[in-house]
Formats: C-alpha cells, sequence, structure tokens
C-alpha cells in the first residue's frame, strides 16, 4: 500500500495502529493546511516505490484521538512505525532528504 492521496473516512484505533505489522507511516494533517499541501510531493516521492510501506493518512483536529494518543501538535506530522512501535517522526517536513531518511529508518 504506497502514497494515500487522500484521507481515511475513518480513522483506525491506537490499538489497530499499534497492531500495524511492518512498516508504516502514519500521516496527521487537513486537507486544507497549507502545510500538509506543500509536504504531499515530497512524502509522495519518498513512498512512491515503497510497495513495503504502509501509508495510512488520518485527518487530524480537536477531538481526534488517534491524534492526541501520538501526541500530534503540527501537521503534518509523520510517524514512522515498525511493527506499531515508533522509530521516527518528522513534523513539517522541509526537504525530501529527510523523509527519505525516515523512509529508510523505518524499513531497515
Amino acid at each position: 500500500m504506497p502514497y494515500a492521496a487522500q484521507h481515511l473516512a475513518q480513522p483506525p484505533s491506537r490499538d489497530d495502529v499499534d497492531k500495524l505489522p511492518g512498516a508504516t507511516v502514519v500521516e496527521f494533517g487537513t486537507p486544507w493546511c497549507g502545510h500538509c499541501q506543500r509536504a504531499q510531493p515530497l512524502i509522495e516521492q519518498a513512498l512512491k516505490n515503497r510497495a513495503d510501506i504502509a501509508h495510512v493518512k488520518v485527518e487530524d483536529g480537536p477531538g481526534q484521538r488517534l491524534g492526541r494518543s501520538f501526541g500530534v501538535k503540527l501537521w503534518p506530522t509523520l510517524v514512522f512505525l515498525k511493527d506499531g512501535k515508533e522509530v521516527a517522526r518528522l513534523m513539517r517536513p522541509q526537504g525530501g532528504q529527510e523523509v527519505q531518511d525516515a523512509v529508510r529508518a523505518v524499513a531497515g
């Protein structure tokens, strides 16, 4: 499941996320967030040929439990998980290299 362009209609529970096998990138943001929109090409580029990494795109905001459980304060926040455990985190990535580095860290 490579790059996901759309946010999930219903976010998964924290328990479900913690049970995800393998490498996963959970992206928190909103469709209207300018920072999120600017980061999309960087995220897409890093994940485009990575069928081995799941991309879960979650719309975040007030009252959204999943984002709060991860302590998300800025959008976009990318949480890189390996078998449900956090191995890296990026907030408002500015360059493709930092996203590529985090992808390598989670896939390794």
